[in-house]
C-alpha cells in the first residue's frame, strides 16, 4: 500500500519537518476513529539511511518523539505520534497512534475543580451558640441565632469546558505542547447537581488519569470527538483540531446505498452478545457499605434475567450513574451486529463521501438470519483511495440511543 501514499516525519514538539518522503510501507490504509487516536502501523527497510541522528540527537523515527503523517494527493489523511519502535528481522516496525493518544495515561496535577459545589457563607454567630439552645451565648435578655444565611452553589462546569481544560493543561508544559487546538462551543451538558448535594470533582491528588477523565465527561454529555489534521493555506505547516460534537458528530445517510452485492464486496461474520448479554445492569455509585448510591437499568425482552455490576464512584446522583447504566446495558443488548465491511468505491456511496460518525443503512444476507436492512454507525474507517476499496468498522445505530 505504498502507490500515490508520502509519509511525512515531523519533530513532535518543535513542528520541524525532519523527512518529506519515509520509505515507510503500512500495513494497512491507516486508521481514523470516532472518540479515540486510531492507529497506523508499518515497516522501514534498513535501506533508509536517513535514520541518522539529528540536531537534537534524536533519529528520525523516535517513540514519542517524531510524528508521522500519511498524505495522499496532497491531502493529510492521517496523522499520529510514533509509540512504539521495535525490529522484525532487518526491518523497523513502526506503531503510530493519533494525538488523542496523548492524555491517556497522563497523571492531572492541574488546579481544583469543583462543579456545582456547596460553599459554605461566613457567619458572623459561628460558635456563638455553644450549648446549642437556639439563643446567642452572653446576652441578656436572651436573643435568638438569626437564621443561617444559605450556601452558595460554585459555578458547574460544561463537560467541553473540562476536555478543553484538559488539553490545556498538558500543552502547558514546555515539552507537551502538541499544537493541538479545539472547538469553542459547549456541550450543554453541566457536571454536577444543580443543588450542590453531589458536585463533580477533579482533584490532582487523588491521582485521575487526564485520558479516562475525558472519555467520562465525554459519556456524560452524550458527545463525539474526532481528530484530524490538516495542512495550513501555504503548506507549509500541518495542523492539528479536535472536533467536538453537538452532540453526536454524523447524520443519517439515507442518500447514500450500502447493499451486498452492489457496493458491499465483504462482511465479517455477524455476531450477537452471548456470555457478553445482560439485560439488568446495576451501578454503584459514591458511598460504602449499605449506604453505596446504587441504581439499575432494565429492559423487559422476554428473555432470562442476566445481571451486571459496573461502579462509578465519583458520583452517587440517581440521574448520572442511571446514564451510565443505559449505556452499559446497550453495550451488552442481544442485537444482531454486523463490526465490519470492505466496500469499493461507486456511485451508491463513492470513497469519502460518508463522515465518521454518519449512520448507513447497511443491506447484506446473513446465513441462517436471511436478507437484512439494519442501521449502523461507523465508528472507524480504513481507506485506501489507491485501491478504490475501504474498510469500515460499524456499531448498531441504536447502541447510543
Amino acid at each position: 500500500m505504498s502507490s500515490g501514499w508520502r509519509y511525512i516525519a515531523m519533530r513532535t514538539v518543535s513542528g520541524d519537518f525532519l523527512d518529506w518522503d519515509v520509505p515507510f510501507v503500512a500495513d494497512s490504509p491507516p486508521r481514523r476513529e470516532l472518540n479515540g487516536p486510531g492507529m497506523m502501523q508499518g515497516k522501514i527497510t534498513p535501506e533508509y539511511m536517513r535514520l541518522m541522528a539529528k540536531p537534537d540527537g534524536l533519529p528520525i523515527i523516535s517513540e514519542w518523539a517524531t510524528s508521522l503523517f500519511a498524505e495522499f494527493e496532497g491531502r493529510i489523511r492521517w496523522g499520529g505520534l510514533v509509540t512504539s519502535v521495535a525490529f522484525e528481522g532487518q526491518a523497523m516496525k513502526v506503531t503510530c497512534a493519533g494525538y488523542t493518544a496523548y492524555p491517556n495515561g497522563m497523571p492531572y496535577l492541574g488546579s481544583v475543580i469543583r462543579s456545582g459545589a456547596k460553599i459554605k457563607q461566613k457567619w458572623a454567630y459561628d460558635g456563638k451558640d455553644k450549648n446549642h439552645d437556639g439563643y446567642i451565648d452572653h446576652t441578656s435578655p436572651k436573643r435568638k441565632m438569626p437564621k443561617r444565611p444559605k450556601d452558595k452553589i460554585s459555578g458547574r462546569w460544561d463537560s467541553y469546558d473540562v476536555v478543553r481544560h484538559i488539553w490545556a493543561h498538558l500543552q502547558d508544559y514546555k515539552m507537551g505542547k502538541l499544537s493541538v487546538t479545539l472547538d469553542r462551543h459547549d456541550s450543554g451538558h453541566k457536571l454536577g447537581a444543580a443543588n450542590g448535594e453531589d458536585p463533580w470533582e477533579l482533584l490532582w491528588w487523588d491521582n485521575p488519569d487526564c485520558g479516562q477523565v475525558i472519555t467520562s465527561v465525554m459519556d456524560l454529555a452524550k458527545g463525539d470527538y474526532l481528530e484530524r489534521h490538516y495542512w495550513d493555506g501555504s503548506k507549509e505547516k500541518i495542523l492539528h483540531h479536535i472536533d467536538l460534537g453537538t452532540r453526536r458528530l454524523g447524520k443519517a445517510r439515507s442518500d447514500l446505498r450500502f447493499a451486498q452485492g452492489e457496493n458491499v464486496i465483504e462482511i465479517a461474520t455477524p455476531n450477537y452478545q452471548g456470555e457478553y448479554f445482560a439485560n439488568n445492569v446495576y451501578v454503584l455509585g459514591k458511598g460504602s457499605g449499605q449506604k453505596t448510591a446504587r441504581v439499575r437499568v432494565v429492559v423487559d425482552d422476554k428473555r432470562l434475567r442476566r445481571a451486571k455490576i459496573i461502579t462509578r464512584k465519583s458520583t452517587a446522583n440517581a440521574r448520572t450513574l442511571t446514564e451510565y447504566g443505559k449505556k452499559e446495558r446497550a453495550k451488552h443488548a442481544e442485537q444482531l451486529t454486523i463490526p465490519s465491511v470492505a466496500i469499493r468505491h461507486h456511485p451508491n456511496a463513492p470513497l469519502g463521501s460518508w463522515a465518521l460518525g454518519d449512520r448507513i443503512l447497511l443491506q447484506v444476507d446473513v446465513p441462517w438470519v436471511g436478507e437484512l436492512a439494519i442501521w449502523h454507525r461507523v465508528v472507524s474507517e480504513e481507506i485506501d483511495p489507491a485501491a478504490g476499496t475501504a474498510v469500515l468498522n460499524l456499531t448498531r445505530s441504536d447502541f447510543y440511543g
